[in-house]
């Protein structure tokens, strides 16, 4: 069947026109819901003054079920629409076992079926039997579908590329098709948005997307390996496979900015799933925190180290940052468990409650956190009074008891426990924190952990799926806040390579440790830069498990000039030549938001944007922005100014400079003035 081009585009042509029946039928499906919603809507509204309580209630009930189903068929219409654009990228003949005749399978961003012929035409990349395109080539393939392994034979692998319904190329291969093709997709622009990849997945990535055993899944991956995109298609065949009990809406993205956020809003909708809501580490913090507490973020944080190298207050991120300081919070809170309630004996009238009453009390609620179960105890200990003397309490006597219990305990608020665990390690000078002060921010977590285990706070209990990114830039203690909010199961990501914060840095081994049961997954092949700018970026910082696709382009340039002004002069040309050369991203990153902003007065001009944390949007063309703010975003081109040994000297400069030159895909310059970086000086 369809065995040469002329016939494959005569078949388009052919799934074209179904697509265009079902559009029209869809059409009228949309148009026939929203009517009948309109005259049932205006029935109610004329007569509701003759409906009792239970008719209205089966009319809301109905209208609810109309606007559902009316949904449903929007949301059909949707899909073949995307399907009209491009209907599928691949295609295999599998030969099942036992069978004479090859079915050939046609595989899509979504399903189409011939509703006359029951037959489908186009499969879903996440079907079971679409695994096979990506974990195998020619000769013995399987899948596993709910009744067991389907064994068979693939005869034919072809891929295809289908833009605007119109065939560019078509593909056959019998060893690793997606070569040809990925290289094609990997020279093209980069724009706005983050795009999907299902048409050129590869077989370690497909593991990963396709895993439903995991409870915790963390993938470690190099720059440029996709992880961020292999962890939403993760999330999209998750919400396909497991439809009747997970939708969008129970998925959270920690997401490390809202550009970022931004930036990988499309991939999902290009899936056909909802967008999924996402919240940043801050205001997961200011969530918990109430407005008990003003703190700096996480940014401030990175901007205070990269302008002023203190070594006491690298000294006090870097305990804070480490397992153990986890592991001696739980030590201290067992300490506390055990010797900082000191109950007295406590007399109510004419009747005598003894310490050790109240004691067992106290420990019968070893599963109450410390500072709830005080009223639980008061209200046992009334219960004991009103049992010994016969009579029911006063208000006064009442109130005595919930006043005296907490007394005995040593202190009554989680800062004020958290300001002891300091001295009772022997580093009272590692917690600075005055009243009315901005807490720093790597005593954010570490806070919101005892109120957690002294207070409890609520759980978010209707998530049923967390995506974690850029998962080196959190730390243990931030792990283990996210295990007692989050029961679900979990995806973390990121690459410990790319931390903005050396001296705050989470690899996988750090968080398998909070996460004993999490599968962790490496992946070390690089799809997003050249082999040049690749081969360069490892010189700053080495990674000998990483594996560049062989993709070429030119070296990466490092060009000096006399002083700052000619620096700016000269990136404004290299400006000129990016607008000619049909690119469409370029980045200008920069050590600092002051460099970014400098770098900005001098250049500002149409399609020149300066992206700050205050940022919500990533917007084509060019993009002035630090590197913080530039991790997981990719660019045509990247220019690093300012690449001084003035300015790049400490090991969280190093780190800055790593993730600047990762950012891009197809060429990189970096300019200075007076002496090179030491980091480039070779």
């Amino acid at each position: 069947m369809n065995a040469t081009e002329q016939e494959e585009r005569e078949y388009l042509e052919e799934i074209k026109e179904k697509l265009t029946l079902a559009i029209r039928r869809g059409d009228e499906a949309v148009r026939q819901h929203s009517e009948e919603l309109r005259e049932k809507k205006q029935y109610i509204h004329e007569h509701q003054s003759g409906m009792d309580e239970a008719d209205m209630v089966a009319a809301d009930q109905s209208i609810n079920r109309m606007a559902f189903t009316g949904e449903a068929a929007v949301g059909r219409k949707r899909r073949l629409l995307k399907l009209a654009q491009s209907p599928y990228f691949g295609r295999i003949d599998f030969t099942a076992r036992g069978s004479k005749e090859a079915t050939p399978v046609y595989i899509g961003v979504h399903s189409f079926l011939d509703e006359r012929q029951r037959k489908g035409l186009i499969f879903d990349w996440r079907a079971p039997i679409s695994s096979m395109f990506y974990d195998f080539e020619l000769g013995p393939a399987s899948y596993q579908t709910p009744s067991g392994i389907i064994e068979g034979h693939i005869g034919l692998k072809r891929q295809y590329k289908i833009r605007d319904g119109r065939m560019e190329f078509m593909l056959d291969s019998g060893v690793n098709i997606h070569d040809d093709v990925l290289q094609r997709e990997l020279a093209k622009s980069s724009d706005d948005k983050m795009k999907n990849i299902v048409a050129t997945i590869q077989r370690d990535q497909n593991a990963v997307i396709r895993n439903e055993t995991a409870p915790v899944m963390v993938i470690q991956g190099v720059a440029g390996s996709g992880k961020t995109s292999i962890a939403l298609h993760r999330i999209a065949f998750l919400l396909y496979r497991y439809r009747e009990s997970i939708r969008a809406k129970d998925v959270l993205i920690i997401s490390p900015n809202k550009v970022f956020a931004d930036y990988i809003s499309n991939v999902l909708p290009e899936l056909g799933e909802e967008h999924l809501p996402e919240l940043g580490m801050e205001e997961l913090a200011a969530d918990l925190l109430g407005s008990q507490f003003g703190f700096q973020t996480f940014f401030e944080q990175v901007s205070a180290l990269l302008e002023n190298h203190h070594p006491a207050f690298i000294e006090r991120i870097q305990f804070k940052a480490s397992f153990e300081f986890l592991s001696q919070l739980n030590q201290y809170l067992l300490h506390v468990e055990n010797h900082y309630f000191a109950p007295t004996e406590l007399r109510v009238g004419s009747t005598r409650v003894p310490q050790a009453f109240i004691q067992g009390r106290f420990k019968a609620y070893h599963r109450v956190p410390l500072l709830k179960r005080f009223p639980l105890v008061a209200q046992d200990v009334r219960d004991h009074v009103r049992d010994v003397a016969k009579r029911k309490l006063t208000g006064g006597e009442k109130n005595t008891i919930g006043e005296a219990i907490p007394r005995m305990f040593k202190f009554a608020s989680a800062l004020e426990f958290y300001r002891d665990f300091y001295r009772w390690v022997g580093r009272p000078e590692l917690f600075r924190h005055e009243p009315g002060r901005n807490l720093e921010y790597a005593d954010v977590f570490p806070l919101i952990y005892l109120r957690i285990r002294l207070e409890g706070l609520a759980t978010y209990d209707h998530v049923k799926h967390l995506l974690v990114d850029e998962m080196q830039d959190y730390t243990p203690v931030q792990y283990a806040v996210l295990s007692r909010l989050f029961s679900c199961r979990k995806t973390i990501l990121g690459d410990v390579s790319q931390t903005v914060n050396p001296y705050s840095a989470s690899s996988a081994e750090t968080i398998e440790r909070v996460f004993p049961q999490a599968e962790v997954v490496r992946l070390y092949r690089s799809y997003r830069s050249t082999m040049e700018i690749t081969a360069f970026a490892q010189r700053i910082t080495p990674n000998p498990n990483i594996i560049p696709l062989e993709r070429h382009g030119p070296a990466p340039a490092v060009l000096r000039f006399h002083s700052q002004a000619e620096e700016l002069q000269a990136i404004q040309r290299l400006l000129q030549d990016f607008a000619g050369s049909g690119n469409q991203s370029l980045g200008i990153i920069c050590k600092t938001l002051r460099q970014a902003e400098q770098a900005h007065a001098a250049l500002q001009g149409s399609g020149v944007h300066l992206l700050t944390d205050e940022s919500t949007t990533f917007k084509e063309g060019v993009v002035i922005t630090t590197a913080h703010l530039a991790k997981g975003l990719e660019f045509d081109e990247v220019i690093v100014p300012f690449a001084a040994a003035r300015t790049y000297k400490t090991e969280v400069d190093k780190s800055m400079l790593y993730v600047a030159c990762t950012r891009a895909m197809h060429r990189l310059t970096l300019t200075y003035s007076g002496e090179v970086a030491a980091f480039l000086a070779d």
